[in-house]
């Protein structure tokens, strides 16, 4: 498996990545130590410099990075085929101990590489580079999970046995297991949809209030992070047996097959682009002080909030119409 062409692409993209935040992880603690924008010594011009290149390393690795996260998956569904009793990603990653922490960081350093992204961006549009010391304080926050996620992708890889017999996402995400996953499919389908459902109408009314020049960003920065994790606990307890219109049918994962036009990855963009987006709100709120900020700063926020609204509003869409057009119903 591990000559599977995808698996190789993603063991060289991990490596690649890790080797890149690693090199401009050790110059951006040097610049965080010696940085002094008053200053008009040799050293500080020779940072200012270095800045402009490590800045723009690190934006094409960390976009790698939120591109590995739909790779990983993609990879996970693709080999469940050479896996006795796996039925989608699922049982690949249940396969061995490591396929579901793997997981869980890259999806954490998914949301943590958008927010640098985001911080990033915001920085060089100050002609003053006011957002250096943060943004490089949360890049050697990011950089030592990157290292651990890129350990665990090789050894889950590794790992990979072919004549190991896994579990399908049935007994997975069947209710009374004592598991996290039977515990999400296991929650009453009504008022976990409506916390979403809440959550989307929340983003709506944030937005407006951006528009009308009100707001720094923190509320909508809640309202994204909990309306995200709602949106995955009411797709497994109640949007995705819709979708299959099978009662006890509750994994995420089935919605990337061909056999549901490859959906999922639709659903799951529109989820994570919006938590990233609504966050990145919150993120930037800190900063609105800052002169060399005064105009960009705001734009940059209401385009932020708009990008989450509409990201929810697409995911609100698609879920809404499957269950207004399908004659199954999870509740009488």
């Amino acid at each position: 498996m591990i000559l599977h062409p995808a698996v190789l692409a993603l063991l060289i993209a991990s490596v690649l990545i890790s080797a890149m935040v690693l090199f401009a992880s050790f110059h951006a603690s040097h610049i965080l130590k010696h940085w002094d924008r008053e200053s008009g010594s040799e050293l500080q011009l020779q940072l200012e410099r270095n800045t402009y290149l490590i800045s723009t390393l690190l934006a094409y690795a960390l976009l790698f990075q939120l591109l590995s996260l739909a790779l990983l998956v993609y990879v996970a569904d693709t080999l469940h085929v050479q896996i006795a009793g796996a039925m989608c990603a699922v049982g690949t990653f249940n396969a061995n101990s490591l396929g579901y922490p793997a997981l869980a960081l890259k999806i954490g350093n998914f949301l943590f590489a958008g927010l640098w992204l985001i911080l990033n961006f915001a920085d060089a549009r100050g002609y003053d580079y006011p957002l250096i010391r943060a943004k490089y304080s949360l890049l050697l926050v990011l950089a030592l999970p990157i290292y651990l996620e890129s350990l665990l992708v090789w050894r889950f890889f590794f790992g990979l046995k072919g004549d190991v017999i896994t579990s399908c996402c049935g007994s997975l995400f069947s209710t009374g297991q004592g598991t996290v996953s039977s515990e999400l499919a296991g929650l009453p389908p009504l008022p976990t949809a409506g916390a979403f459902y809440l959550g989307a109408f929340l983003t709506l009314a944030l937005w407006l209030w951006f528009l009308r020049g009100r707001g720094r960003g923190y509320a909508l920065a809640i309202v994204a992070g909990l309306t995200f994790l709602a949106g995955v606990a009411a797709t497994i307890s109640y949007f995705a047996p819709t979708f299959y219109e099978l009662p006890h049918h509750h994994c995420p994962f089935c919605l990337l097959q061909a056999e549901y036009h490859h959906l999922g990855y639709l659903l799951y963009a529109t989820l994570f682009g919006g938590a990233v987006a609504g966050m990145g709100c919150g993120v930037l709120a800190p900063f609105h002080g800052i002169p060399s900020l005064s105009a960009t700063l705001p734009w940059l926020q209401r385009r932020l909030a708009l990008l989450c609204l509409l990201c929810y509003g697409l995911f609100t869409l698609i879920v809404t119409l499957r269950v207004l057009t399908s004659d199954f119903r999870l509740f009488s």
